[in-house]
């Protein structure tokens, strides 16, 4: 008797451990991915604000579909409008994360990092024919400069005392640009372009890259850890077996 009750707790801990780390397995599954109308980075097929899974394309979501399918991931991915909205809820929720997001040191210590995925050159654009010369940063400074509200891009010169003339979608500013709205529209360069073809613009000339940056998926910091390094160790193994570049040929 005294050894079937022995065998009985033995098979609860036995039982009660494996629900533990079954639970613990369908939390980690439950990758929820965000992202943002960036094109040529990440878009909807459509053009819309709104999309999910196969109906969200460009360079960043092609990685990271391939970086989840060697960790053997699941997640579920969804395109949304604004970009400050899904910023927040990756901030507040376990198990969230977002792309393409651009890591700085104001951003550093709010996330769990996996990249990077892209490089992004930051430019200021001029309409076609414009005589505005710049050689350095500060030279803008006495322009009129248009910017995307809440991207990286705009806080960073915001920091450096620019007083940027925001719109809520970014597409926007290659319309204010061509109306002398605004002078310059400082943009990542690859977006820049493909929203202004968007609006049937095309032309812009890039007057000065003044930084280049890396953009990542960010994950909220409760994320485990053992979902942030199978993620890194797929993008590392696409690194080095050639996919990554084979990934950006295509939009490049």
């Amino acid at each position: 008797m005294r050894k079937n009750c022995w065998i009985c707790r033995v098979l609860l801990t036995v039982y009660i451990c494996l629900l533990a780390i079954s639970a613990n397995a369908r939390l980690e599954d439950k990758i929820v991915l965000l992202t943002e109308n960036y094109p040529p980075f990440n878009m909807s097929i459509n053009q819309k604000n709104f999309a999910r899974g196969g109906n969200i394309t460009g360079l960043s979501t092609e990685v990271v579909r391939e970086m989840f399918k060697r960790a053997n991931i699941d997640y579920s991915l969804t395109l949304r409008f604004p970009w400050k909205r899904v910023f927040r809820l990756t901030l507040e929720k376990p198990n969230y994360g977002l792309f393409s997001t651009t890591r700085t040191p104001e951003r550093e210590d709010l996330f769990k990092w996996v990249g990077p995925l892209v490089v992004n050159k930051w430019v200021f654009l001029a309409k076609p024919g414009s005589e505005i010369k710049l050689t350095k940063l500060d030279d803008a400074k006495r322009l009129r400069v248009g910017g995307y509200k809440g991207d990286a891009l705009a806080n960073y010169l915001e920091s450096e005392d620019f007083k940027i003339i925001t719109s809520f979608r970014d597409n926007e500013n290659a319309v204010k640009l061509m109306s002398d709205k605004i002078d310059l529209w400082a943009s990542g360069h690859m977006s820049g372009v493909y929203f202004a073809a968007q609006e049937g613009i095309m032309g812009l000339k890039p007057l000065l890259t003044f930084k280049k940056t890396e953009m990542y998926l960010a994950f909220n910091k409760e994320t485990s850890d053992s979902v942030i390094n199978a993620l890194q160790q797929a993008l590392d193994g696409m690194m080095k077996d050639g996919s990554y570049d084979q990934l950006t040929k295509r939009y490049l």
